[in-house]
């Protein structure tokens, strides 16, 4: 990477910073040691993730009027050079309104972050473009043509919603689907596109989840000359920026059956930077220094997840607690 020290400092900004993915982003940004003042938006004020900025900001949801404008405020007042969103909502809605920030927004196009929201509208894409994806019915088209069914939200963040056969599954409420209920293993495969619209590369993990997120990975390769082929027919197809990541099911048989597409930087990104597949700086590479990303050179590696703590001792104040000059333990 550059030195940046020469230059005057960049801005970024990390939306999200209440979840894993946002912290991991700002976790990597750190680790670059480059002159970079990190922002953090949430909808909450007070987060896990504000000891990590240089100055943090409440925002509306994604889907409000207000939230384009209020990032509009934040840019303009910080002087924001890139945004990087952590969310899938954020993505489309940044992407949506680009053209209005000051700022480079690393995003998807809308239309392709739209339709990788709903997972059946997901579905109903790829098959047509003859890409692998888990079969999938809205919950009255379902024909009771699978032995075991998952119904789940069409969108949906982590693993909320989900009913393992349900018992009428043409009479769940509106905006739930159904898809084969998959045995096997799961896998998540991280994938960055470049400015060009090139595969730079791909990362897989197999996972074991907890309440939507991951606890424990490990790296495997076995995978990686199909899911590239994958990845490739699905960047052919045009609107994928940056990174994204497909999840998908290793039947008993073998067979890689992808069943969600998200439209942003993972929640192993933090785990994957460490294990030579470092996503969020390929993107500060291309769109904060105009360089050319890093190869990517992943290695094994086991990773686990742990709790630890943020605490701020002679405090009881939170509003004051919103960037990394206050003082506190990480324990």
């Amino acid at each position: 990477i550059t030195e940046l020290h020469h230059m005057e400092a960049k801005t970024v900004l990390v939306t999200g910073i209440g979840g894993n993915v946002g912290q991991g982003i700002l976790r990597n940004i750190a680790s670059l040691n480059l002159s970079i003042r990190l922002i953090g938006t949430d909808i909450a004020s007070f987060t896990p993730g504000n000891h990590l900025c240089d100055a943090t900001y409440k925002v509306p949801y994604s889907y409000d009027e207000s939230f384009i404008p209020t990032l509009q405020n934040i840019i303009d007042k910080e002087k924001v050079d890139l945004v990087l969103p952590s969310t899938d909502y954020e993505v489309y809605y940044l992407s949506q309104n680009a053209e209005k920030l000051n700022a480079i927004v690393v995003a998807s196009d809308a239309k392709t972050a739209k339709t990788y929201l709903d997972k059946y509208e997901s579905h109903v894409y790829l098959s047509q473009n003859n890409i692998p994806f888990a079969k999938s019915w809205l919950t009255g088209d379902y024909d009771f043509s699978e032995k075991e069914i998952i119904a789940k939200p069409r969108e949906g963040r982590g693993s909320r919603g989900i009913l393992l056969n349900p018992e009428n599954p043409n009479q769940l409420p509106n905006g739930y689907m159904i898809q084969p209920l998959a045995k096997g293993i799961e896998i998540t495969t991280a994938v960055y596109v470049t400015k060009q619209g090139k595969l730079h590369g791909l990362f897989t993990m197999e996972r074991s989840l907890t309440n939507g997120t991951t606890t424990e990975s490990k790296v495997v390769f076995q995978y990686d000359d199909r899911m590239t082929v994958i990845a490739e027919k699905m960047i052919a197809l045009g609107g994928l920026v940056g990174s994204f990541n497909i999840q998908s099911i290793v039947t008993t048989e073998g067979e890689i059956v992808p069943f969600e597409i998200n439209c942003r930087i993972s929640g192993t990104n933090s785990i994957r930077h460490n294990l030579g597949f470092q996503d969020v700086k390929y993107a500060i590479q291309e769109y904060l220094l105009n360089e050319a990303p890093d190869e990517p050179k992943p290695i094994e590696g086991i990773a686990t997840r742990i709790l630890m703590d943020v605490v701020y001792p002679n405090t009881s104040d939170f509003s004051r607690l919103n960037n990394n000059s206050v003082s506190h333990i990480i324990y």
